[in-house]
């Protein structure tokens, strides 16, 4: 009897500890709004003060956000639903009023979805070319970035949804920018519905959604900036439930659907696949086929700024690799190096994929199929994210939809950490880079040697 009491108190003590997790997430979201205080004449805060004060609000955030998982993972409280989501909503509520002011990207995406509606090719014209002058206005054309420059970089997929999205914005009379976020929030909306399904199929509680819902960095880059990867983390949610239901068809044209909004999600088509299965790769080339198909008139331009950007963001000479940003700091690093560097990465995780795709079992939809897809899911996507290093936290969330399946240390904190990469916007100073990848590849390295790797299908549905 002592026992039970004992159980009830910590049940109880852990409700009570993760609702201050949750009020604390809320005041210091609330605080955020402060310390991105407007500029007259200046869009956003990377610059100063301003960016400094909210990073470090945002890994006080990080803290609180650990402690809320923690406190999931271990005591495994009874923890509603309803609570865990409600907490979510509430985060981005307060923020989704505001103006971006971490990235002006969401000024592209709604100009992109205007010139499609004026039946305009987006790929066609910079945003600075006369035959475009006259969808200019000024709440949206004078923040978009690389204006006079750049075309747009945004594959099909992420086209489609623009042009919807901005047509919905506009038949209910809503601002721009405001009718824009709240269209990706309806995307991750969706995302986390999806994901709560995959965590039934997995035989773990719903409330692991936490995982995702509560990560301080979907709040800031989805419902603060707006970004295109809440469509992207939607579809790769869908496919991930499709790939656990067995539907592999589906399975493919969803990660199909997720490559054309970011490209970098063909990285979880090995986790994806299973083997010998022609539905899955071939739903998935038609699926790009066809999304690429009403907009190739404008030929090679079909690819936008990609190549340009690769270039601007130093992935292509090496600059912007983190690792060969390291080894330069002792000697440098020859432009053949960046390239033998890149194409070695990729033979890494094309040998990590195959090599998922030919150890597959020959699995039931359930526990044991559903984590098999989340672990190589995260550790392809990991390797990925570790051995590119974007500079952008935005690029870093779609891990939290496999770590709610198998929350690892190293991914939990290389998402939440990515936010430190803010203080590096020159890509030039190595420590605050350090600080994000370090420690990620220590716990995972960690992880491997202390924790047994084998998990038998009776116990693969079990919570860690």
């Amino acid at each position: 009897m002592g026992s039970a009491l004992g159980n009830r108190i910590t049940e109880k003590t852990t409700r009570h500890a993760l609702v201050l997790c949750a009020v604390a997430l809320i005041l210091l979201t609330l605080l955020g709004l402060y310390i991105a205080r407007p500029v007259p004449g200046r869009v956003g805060i990377g610059y100063g003060d301003a960016l400094t004060e909210f990073v470090v609000l945002s890994c006080v955030q990080g803290l609180v956000y650990f402690m809320a998982v923690t406190l999931l993972l271990w005591q495994r409280p009874n923890l509603s639903l309803g609570f865990i989501l409600g907490v979510a909503v509430a985060l981005r509520l307060i923020v989704v009023g505001t103006d971006p002011f971490l990235s002006t990207d969401i000024y592209r995406y709604i100009w992109d979805g205007w010139v499609q509606a004026a039946g305009i090719n987006p790929y066609r014209f910079i945003p600075a070319d006369p035959h475009l002058a006259f969808l200019r206005d000024t709440a949206v054309f004078p923040h978009i970035n690389r204006a006079n420059y750049a075309p747009t970089i945004y594959p099909p997929a992420a086209q489609i949804c623009f042009l919807v999205a901005s047509a919905l914005v506009k038949l209910l009379h809503l601002p721009p920018v405001l009718g824009m976020k709240l269209a990706i929030l309806g995307f991750e909306a969706a995302a986390i519905g999806a994901m709560t399904l995959v965590l039934d199929t997995a035989g773990l509680p719903r409330s692991r959604i936490l995982i995702y819902a509560w990560n301080p960095v979907t709040i800031w880059e989805f419902a603060g900036s707006g970004h295109v990867d809440a469509i992207t983390i939607c579809a790769i949610a869908f496919a991930l439930l499709a790939a656990c239901r067995a539907r592999h068809g589906i399975a493919g044209a969803l990660l199909g659907l997720a490559v054309l909004t970011k490209f970098l999600p063909i990285i979880l088509a090995p986790a994806l696949w299973r083997r010998w299965d022609w539905k899955f790769p071939a739903a998935l080339f038609a699926t790009m086929v066809i999304l690429y198909l009403p907009y190739l008139g404008v030929g090679s331009a079909v690819f936008g700024f990609l190549g340009g950007y690769t270039a601007q963001e130093g992935i292509d000479s090496g600059h912007g690799v983190y690792l060969l940003d390291l080894i330069a700091l002792l000697t440098p690093v020859p432009p053949l190096a960046a390239k033998l560097y890149l194409a070695g990465l990729a033979l890494l995780l094309a040998i990590t994929g195959l090599a998922f795709v030919w150890r597959q079992r020959n699995l039931q939809p359930g526990p044991a199929l559903s984590r098999e897809i989340a672990g190589a899911a995260l550790l392809l996507g990991g390797l990925l994210m570790a051995g590119l290093g974007p500079h952008y936290p935005w690029y870093y969330p779609f891990l939290l939809l496999p770590a709610c399946v198998i929350p690892a240390p190293a991914v939990l904190y290389l998402v939440t950490a990515s936010t430190l990469l803010y203080l590096n916007p020159g890509h030039t100073d190595p420590l605050w880079p350090a600080v994000v990848f370090i420690p990620a590849v220590l716990f995972a390295l960690g992880r491997a040697i202390l924790v047994r790797p084998a998990i038998s299908p009776a116990r693969a549905g079990a919570s860690p």
